[in-house]
Formats: structure tokens, sequence, C-alpha cells
């Protein structure tokens, strides 16, 4: 049987019985803040021995992404709400386990580990852009100790978004469903 034997009737609203329903999770602030930071990180990355104009100027959009992400942390959207998803450290690991075990319940928004790691990418987002900045001021300039700094909040960083990336893989094998494409899109199914 076709998809258009299944499509509902010429004025209504419902999807075919076979098509799961989604609702919108991810609003576009989440979302280009998610994507501007991925492809601003990177640049940066690809950028910090060589063209440091770009460098830097990619470090300050990194800084204004922040910013307004925190913002809307208070007054976005459901999902976007730190309220929504800040959880403590032993819920996170509590999470873990059950996902270790198999048992963990599936979330529309970010589970309590995914929580845990949006909090602490920012974190350490923030730390590069700030060391970033001091090493631009007369006190800090040619400073190893805050190159240094900077240098490892940007490896820790890195390591970070490794396992973000596997526990995105995990978590979308485990609850069926593709956590990328719903941050393009903003969608993500209802059950």
């Amino acid at each position: 049987m076709s998809f258009a034997s299944h499509a509902a009737q010429p004025g209504s609203t419902s999807l075919p019985a076979s098509a799961p329903q989604t609702v919108r999770v991810w609003d576009p602030v989440v979302r280009i803040f998610h994507w501007g930071v991925a492809i601003a990180f990177l640049i940066a990355c690809l950028t910090a021995e060589e063209l440091d104009g770009i460098h830097r100027a990619t470090g300050y959009l990194i800084a204004a992404l922040l910013a307004v992400r925190v913002v809307w942390g208070l007054i976005g959207t459901k999902y976007a709400r730190f309220i929504d998803f800040v959880r403590s450290p032993r819920t996170a690991l509590e999470y873990l386990r059950q996902s270790r075990d198999g048992t963990a319940p599936r979330y529309l928004g970010h589970n309590p580990a995914g929580g845990l790691m949006a909090i602490a990418l920012m974190g350490l987002l923030g730390g590069i852009c700030y060391t970033g900045y001091l090493m631009t001021t007369p006190q800090w300039w040619g400073s190893e100790l805050m190159e240094g700094l900077h240098e490892t909040l940007v490896n820790g960083t890195i390591g970070l978004i490794v396992l973000h990336i596997l526990g995105n893989v995990f978590s979308s094998i485990v609850h069926r469903e593709n956590l990328t494409l719903s941050m393009i899109t903003g969608r993500k199914r209802v059950q």
C-alpha cells in the first residue's frame, strides 16, 4: 500500500496512522547556537596558529553566541530553559547507569547526562573565550601561563565534544531516533 493511500482527507490535519507524530523541541535560537558554536569552534581551532584575525573573530562570535544562549536559557522556550535540563551530577550518573543497563528513559529535551554535558561545554567555551581575551590585554600578552590554560581548556572541550558525539550516537541507537537530525529540524517524535 502506498503512502498516498494513507494520506489524510482534504482539509484534514491528521497524519497517516503509520507516520510518527513529531513535536518541536529545539527552537531556532537553540539550533543556531548549537551549529554556530560547532562551526565557529572548528574554525577557531583550524586558525589558531596561522590566521590570528580570524581566530579572534570566531572567539568573539562564540562569546556572543554564549551570551545569547545564557539569556535564552533563562527566558526562552520550554526545552531551551536551564530549569528544564540542568540536573545534579548524581542524577546524570544515575542516568548513565540506566543507559548502561538498557533501562534509561527517553527525554524529549536533554536527558540528565546531555544537560550536564551542555553546561560543561558552555562553561569550558566561556573559559576559552575569557582566557583568549585576557591574552590580548597588556597584563597577559605573551603569558605562557595564560596560553597554557587556554590550550588546556580547548583540549578539554575537544574531549567533551568527542563524548558528546558518542553519547548522541548511543542515545540515537538506543531510543531509535536521529538526534542529530532533530537538532537540524528542531523536531522529535512524540513517543
